[in-house]
């Protein structure tokens, strides 16, 4: 009897593992073939790197009323400002391991500068809105899958142009309601980690990474608030979900 019942416990085993085996891979076939596309929503974290002028704190000199318009500065700051991004993918298999991606996104990410004097009744906050449509070309590395999950480290580049930017929206203004403007396109490289979850008849891959711009992104420019300023980077956290 007792060997009756081992022999139905392997045959059920058996009988399991073999069904299992039959049942195609989920995942909508996004790792099926080759090429394959999707769409991502991405939440969008991103601050100003500042490199200083030396004597950054020297008052500004304005000389059209000939006289200093402004007090010496104690500090320039950038807050991390949140935003979010919306984006497409196109994917393409390099290898089981390897794959490249394509994710034009539109961003939507403002940024600010605060300057912070003796005085805090002059402290001045100055918002930097960008809109970016961003071009990523990126790799994946793949670990093996083990059941319906799988996991990956990224890294690629990408060029962000700015859409909608006005490049003389602050002309005629006084020096002091001046704004701080960026350049009209820039690079970055960037590097994450993610994974790959398959349900039946999607993929989806939540992935954090981080970014940051390649060169100078501000547009120098004599007021006070860009002349104390030798060059601004831009530093960017995104949190993505893809679909595919």
């Amino acid at each position: 009897m007792s060997k009756n019942r081992y022999l139905i416990i392997f045959l059920l085993v058996f009988c399991s593992n073999t069904l299992l085996a039959q049942v195609p891979a989920w995942g909508g076939g996004a790792d099926l073939t080759d090429l394959s596309f999707g769409f991502t929503f991405s939440y969008v974290n991103s601050y100003y790197k500042i490199d200083k002028k030396p004597g950054w704190r020297s008052p500004f000199f304005d000389p059209g009323v000939n006289r200093n318009i402004t007090d010496s500065l104690k500090s320039i700051g950038s807050k991390s400002s949140p935003g979010f991004a919306v984006g497409f993918i196109t994917r393409y298999r390099l290898t089981d391991h390897i794959e490249a991606r394509i994710t034009p996104s539109l961003i939507f990410a403002d940024k600010s500068l605060t300057y912070t004097y003796p005085n805090a009744q002059d402290n001045v906050t100055k918002q930097v809105q960008t809109t970016t449509v961003d071009f990523p070309l990126e790799f994946k590395l793949k670990s093996d899958r083990i059941g319906n999950f799988r996991a990956y480290i990224m890294g690629g580049a990408k060029y962000s142009l700015a859409i909608g930017s006005k490049k003389n929206a602050d002309a005629g203004l006084d020096p002091l309601d001046k704004l701080v403007k960026n350049v009209g396109g820039y690079g970055s490289y960037e590097a994450g980690l993610g994974c790959d979850i398959y349900f039946e008849f999607f993929k989806l891959s939540p992935e954090i990474k981080i970014a940051n711009s390649l060169g100078n992104v501000l547009v120098p420019e004599n007021h006070p608030y860009s002349s104390p300023i030798n060059k601004l980077g831009v530093h960017t956290l995104m949190f993505s979900l893809y679909f595919e």
